[in-house]
């Protein structure tokens, strides 16, 4: 079997694309992922194919990058609109960091909204491979009729329903033709000496030889070969699986590249798994790609017996089928498979770095709606993120409650869907609150004494303590300065304890930091004092100080790297300065074409509204990542309005 991904923007025609592949030469057969992948068999050529549609939005990302990891090559769905080239940028950098063969098909020319030499400028800002069309579109006034194709100079005319017709080259299209042939061969011949001496001894190149130079460029991922068509009247759609057929590698190929990626054996190489979900009353169901011989159910892979080996359209089970080298299958009861990862027969091997998703950027609080589902979300939402890698899950610092990582508000309706329809726990979600501490602005001094009489032995314990700020990021420090035993050496620890406890909260209701505390003098008594009498002391006594320190609320910072494709940037200054946040400045992203990485320092409160400005202002595509900087003093009407909303009942912080 061979395999490949569709992939692309949303609106683009992927899955109507990857249809009309299925059904050229009889029916086909699809399944589906509740993560939005669909898995398309079909044969074309006396061989058997599997079309991986990965889903369009850009918060689903992370399941394009996998299903690549399984695929012998990929195409690229594009619009015909210039403007919109900026919503391929994701793709077309995942798919060179894959370094996955790719086709690029410039869908619904049918409807052109441009030029189609300026559909591919704009799409060459953001790819390192050169664009190199293959194709010409043919035109009849403002419609386009038929393509022209360049290596074998053959025109073909466009009808609805039916193949495409051959037709003499139009005398209006012959010198766009010519133009758009010279630059191909001459890119061509960058790759093929032969073809470079064809040329410059001005010889015509038979078109099989280009055919054969074309096939091998691809295979060897040198360029990105463009295709135009529109999918939806079935054009252009028996040529593009052909340049498939003929051009895409084989899996021998794929071996290879993962092999090397992840610094495996090949010879030990047996499998990549790619995709699972979890389904009602079956568990998780994983999708493998068999890159080796021998699989089967009960066969070692990954270091445990392989589970039941199904078939994709229909979910059975067969314990007779043995994957062939190629062959992508679903098995259950393998829950020991992690997804995506390299597979051998007794190791399971970490993925290449390019499988890793953006980080993402919606933080939510799901909250149950009974009592007994707490628990079982918990454990719910590890199993979820065990098979999407684009969800991270943690727990709030201050209540130990769910908190999920999503990519957008798509990825996050989605796995509340999943949580309903799957596993029958109804949530709600809301907005996390900052981590908000609290310092002091000025120096203090207190005299503390506890004094307590029972009916055996009392409390006492006395002590003299100042109080001073810190200078940020130094926490909290204590020093003693007592002469003369007024406070026995072995009760100073717990004086040191009680300041610690009474940082835990201070006057506004907050953790205390970047405060010093020092013991200068003290009493005791000889039977009533205690090391619980002195802690008691401190803590009380620091707790009084600190309500005379003048107590300032204190705000998180987040140092943020913002990536977002260049033409952007010009924007952030103003989203960043909006938000109160401070620019450090952007550089190139070295590693991405046409993107930049920008440099913030956020509030941790306007984090969120980072996330919408910035899908806003870059149509989902930026993203950022972030991590913990410093606090820094807040005042006026918003610090009082976070201190009031702290103080309300069942408000975390």
């Amino acid at each position: 079997m061979r395999c490949f991904t569709v992939l692309g923007p949303s609106q683009t025609g992927k899955s109507t694309v990857v249809e009309k592949l299925g059904s050229l030469e009889g029916a086909a057969r699809k399944s589906s992922s509740p993560y939005g992948l669909n898995l398309t068999e079909f044969t074309f050529g006396n061989e058997s194919w599997c079309a991986l549609d990965a889903p369009g939005p850009n918060e689903a990302l992370a399941h394009a990058q996998h299903a690549l990891l399984a695929s012998d090559a990929c195409i690229l769905c594009v619009s015909s609109a210039p403007e919109e080239a900026v919503l391929a940028a994701p793709y077309l950098r995942v798919i060179e960091a894959s370094e996955t063969p790719c086709i690029l098909f410039v869908n619904r020319m049918d409807e052109p909204r441009g030029r189609l030499r300026d559909v591919i400028a704009a799409l060459q800002d953001y790819a390192n491979h050169t664009l190199l069309l293959r194709q010409i579109p043919i035109r009849e006034g403002d419609r386009i009729i038929g393509s022209c194709d360049l290596i074998s100079e053959r025109a073909w005319r466009y009808r609805e329903g039916q193949t495409s017709a051959l037709i003499a080259i139009p005398e209006s299209a012959a010198e766009r033709e010519h133009e758009a042939r010279s630059e191909l061969l001459e890119h061509l011949s960058e790759f093929d000496d032969w073809l470079l001496e064809e040329l410059i001894e001005d010889r015509e190149p038979p078109s099989d030889a280009l055919y054969a130079i074309s096939s091998r460029v691809l295979r060897e991922n040198r360029i990105i070969p463009v295709l135009i068509g529109a999918a939806s009247h079935g054009n252009g759609m028996m040529r593009l699986m052909k340049a498939l057929r003929h051009e895409a590698p084989p899996v021998g190929v794929l071996r290879q590249r993962l092999a090397r990626a992840g610094n495996v054996d090949e010879n030990k190489l047996t499998a990549v798994s790619f995709h699972a979900y979890h389904r009602q009353n079956v568990g998780k169901t994983v999708l493998v790609r068999a890159l080796g011989v021998g699989l089967r159910q009960g066969a070692s892979l990954g270091g445990s017996s392989l589970g039941a080996v199904q078939h994709l359209a229909n979910g059975r089970s067969n314990s007779a089928v043995v994957p062939a080298s190629g062959d992508v299958f679903a098995t259950v009861k393998s829950d020991h498979l992690p997804v995506p990862s390299l597979l051998t027969s007794d190791a399971v091997v970490a993925p290449p770095e390019w499988t890793e998703p953006p980080t993402p950027m919606l933080e939510r609080i799901l909250i149950p709606g009974s009592e007994r589902d707490e628990n079982k979300l918990s454990e719910t939402l590890a199993k979820l993120s065990a098979t999407d890698r684009g969800l991270t899950v943690l727990q709030e610092e201050s209540t130990g409650a769910q908190l999920v990582c999503a990519q957008g508000p798509v990825h996050l309706r989605d796995l509340c869907r999943t949580l309903s329809d799957v596993f029958h726990i109804a949530v709600t979600d809301r907005t996390p609150s900052p981590i908000y501490r609290e310092t002091i602005a000025k120096p203090s001094e207190v005299h503390y004494r506890h004094r307590k009489q029972t009916g055996g032995a009392g409390q006492f314990a006395d002590v003299k303590l100042s109080i001073r700020p810190n200078e940020r990021g130094r926490g909290f420090t204590f020093s003693e300065t007592v002469k003369g035993g007024v406070v026995p050496r072995n009760y100073i620890p717990a004086v040191e304890a009680g300041a610690r406890e009474a940082m835990e909260k201070g006057p506004l209701g907050f953790q205390v930091i970047d405060v010093g505390v020092t013991l200068y003098d003290g009493q005791h008594h000889a039977v009533d004092s205690s090391e619980h009498a002195f802690r008691t002391a401190s803590k009380m006594g620091v707790r009084q100080a600190l309500s005379e320190g003048s107590a300032v609320l204190m705000q998180p910072v987040f140092r943020s790297e913002i990536h977002i494709p260049s033409i952007y940037s010009g924007s952030l200054v103003q989203i960043v300065s909006a938000l109160k946040g401070q620019v450090l400045g952007f550089d190139r992203d070295e590693t991405a074409k046409g993107w930049d990485i920008f440099r913030a320092l956020i509030p941790g409160g306007a984090l969120d509204d980072l996330a919408r400005a910035l899908r806003s202002a870059t149509q989902g595509i930026g993203y950022f990542s972030k991590t913990f900087d410093h606090f820094e003093e807040l005042y006026g009407k918003e610090a009082d309005a976070i201190v009031r909303a702290h103080e309300g009942p069942g408000v975390a912080h």
